[in-house]
């Protein structure tokens, strides 16, 4: 049976776990009230099978979530065609209230990556105005075009 080009560029489990530790940012998009996308980028977390991100309450990615929790993640890295790769996770976005939630989220935040960075005192200072995104994947469709080796 051929493997299909879709199969054959798809990020393992572990591939995409790394992934998640090396890159620090993600691009968030939300459904604003017209029905277009809103994408804005995040600083975020993967544990236990969701992702987690901390945003001021009154944001517009949070007012849209309100509205509308479909939410879609991505997740890339690469400079030219060959060297692409990333992850795009559709699923629903949970909001978590309470200053404690975004604390924990900022301690998680700070240790999940590959190289950890402490928690920035002004966002610390910010915490009472926040609120913690936790995305529950429905749907990940990842990619690496390095492993196409020069062919696409």
């Amino acid at each position: 049976m051929a493997i299909n080009r879709r199969q054959q560029i798809q990020l393992t489990p572990d591939e995409q776990a790394a992934l998640f530790r090396e890159r620090k940012k993600a691009a968030l998009a939300t459904i604003d009230a017209d029905g277009f996308p809103h994408v804005v980028a995040m600083n975020y977390f993967a544990r236990d099978g969701a992702f987690y991100m901390t945003s001021y309450g009154k944001a517009q990615k949070v007012v849209n979530i309100r509205r509308n929790p479909k939410v879609a993640l991505m997740v890339e890295a690469g400079d030219e065609y060959a060297e692409l790769r990333g992850v795009m996770i559709r699923g629903r976005c949970e909001i978590l209230e309470g200053e404690a939630a975004v604390r924990a989220a900022f301690e998680g935040r700070a240790v999940a990556q590959t190289n950890p960075a402490p928690v920035n005192p002004g966002a610390a200072a910010s915490a009472p105005k926040r609120v913690v995104l936790r995305i529950i994947p429905e749907k990940i469709v990842s990619w690496d075009h390095r492993k196409l080796g020069g062919r696409y």
